[in-house]
């Protein structure tokens, strides 16, 4: 799993919440106590709660959280074109963190579909290309667990040194280079998330976090690009088994299309209790600058019985005011 490479493996995974505080992970560091209130600081070395990767923030972002599980009741009848009644969820604000994966620990983890990245639209006139940093993830608080360390470099990344140095007189003792601001100032278009939806059926909650890619020209036209990253969680301790999605993707352009499939990036996995959550990253392009996505996934049970599970209706934005193209890594 993905506490492989812990000196102390599984355990000091498995019962993250009630950890006795400072037990000490002989070749990682030291926990500590997770924060209840304020942000985690660029430089905080954490292990992730659910994946149990080895982690480094480099900033946060605030995102708006729309949970429909603690909204007002919506009626099924209120459903239309703007997905279901979506008025009725209140966003409030949540911290999520731009972080660095240890790429030690990426082959460990399992639930994730992908070598976890990033994904950007290329710079060049090519309008289908993308490219990915792979390694670098979105992290919401809860998911931190922060330890300390007396290692110089304790994180594999090939950007760690690149966006960060240690300063042994700060806490945490790892601080932003001028190359990781800049970095940040020229990509926030296209780094940056502003919504997350969220909502549970069957004990199954279903998170959607999208991102705004840019926009290219293409055959005298434009096409917007978005990616989007869904967690599934198991709430339950009954197994399950994703077999389907069906998708409802609307465009400001008046088009209205139905994407049916098996399993999700060509996997179909998996909720136990032993892994219980699974993560994956698409993209979606439209020819307008605003759309909606909403839909389904089609669960199975160990009885061979199937229920539907509800993608919360979430909307597509593009930047009205970018003025630059994505860049990656080149400044």
């Amino acid at each position: 799993g993905a506490g492989s490479t812990l000196a102390n493996p599984p355990k000091c995974l498995s019962a993250p919440r009630n950890r006795p505080e400072g037990k000490v992970l002989e070749t990682v560091g030291v926990f500590e106590a997770p924060k209840q209130h304020g942000k985690y600081e660029t430089g905080q070395l954490f292990l992730h709660s659910v994946f149990g990767y080895r982690g480094i923030v480099l900033f946060p972002w605030q995102a708006r959280l729309y949970d429909r599980d603690v909204a007002s009741p919506v009626t099924e009848k209120s459903e239309n074109v703007a997905g279901h009644g979506s008025k009725e969820v209140k966003g409030k604000t949540h911290t999520y963190y731009q972080v660095l994966i240890d790429a030690r620990d990426c082959p460990h983890i399992s639930q994730r579909s992908q070598t976890e990245a990033v994904t950007f639209l290329a710079n060049h006139d090519d309008s289908r290309a993308l490219y990915a940093i792979p390694g670098l993830d979105y992290v919401s608080h809860e998911d931190i667990l922060p330890y300390s360390s007396t290692d110089q470099v304790p994180i594999q990344h090939e950007l760690f040194e690149r966006f960060l140095m240690y300063d042994q007189t700060k806490v945490p003792p790892f601080v932003a280079r001028d190359t990781l601001c800049a970095w940040q100032e020229k990509n926030h278009p296209w780094l940056e998330l502003s919504d997350v939806h969220r909502e549970t059926t069957e004990n199954i909650r279903v998170t959607v976090i999208p991102f705004y890619m840019g926009m290219r020209e293409a055959q005298n036209s434009h096409v917007y690009w978005w990616r989007y990253c869904i967690r599934l969680e198991n709430l339950d301790s009954e197994v399950v088994q994703l077999r389907e999605r069906h998708w409802r993707i609307f465009s400001l352009s008046g088009t209205l299309e139905t994407v049916r499939g098996r399993g999700v990036v060509g996997r179909e996995p998996v909720l136990s209790k032993e892994q219980p959550a699974f993560q994956y990253s698409s993209h979606v392009s439209l020819q307008a600058s605003s759309g909606h996505m909403w839909g389904t996934f089609r669960f199975e049970r160990p009885d061979g019985s199937h229920f539907d599970v509800r993608i919360p209706p979430f909307s597509l934005e593009s930047n009205k005011d970018e003025k630059t193209p994505p860049s990656g890594l080149h400044w």
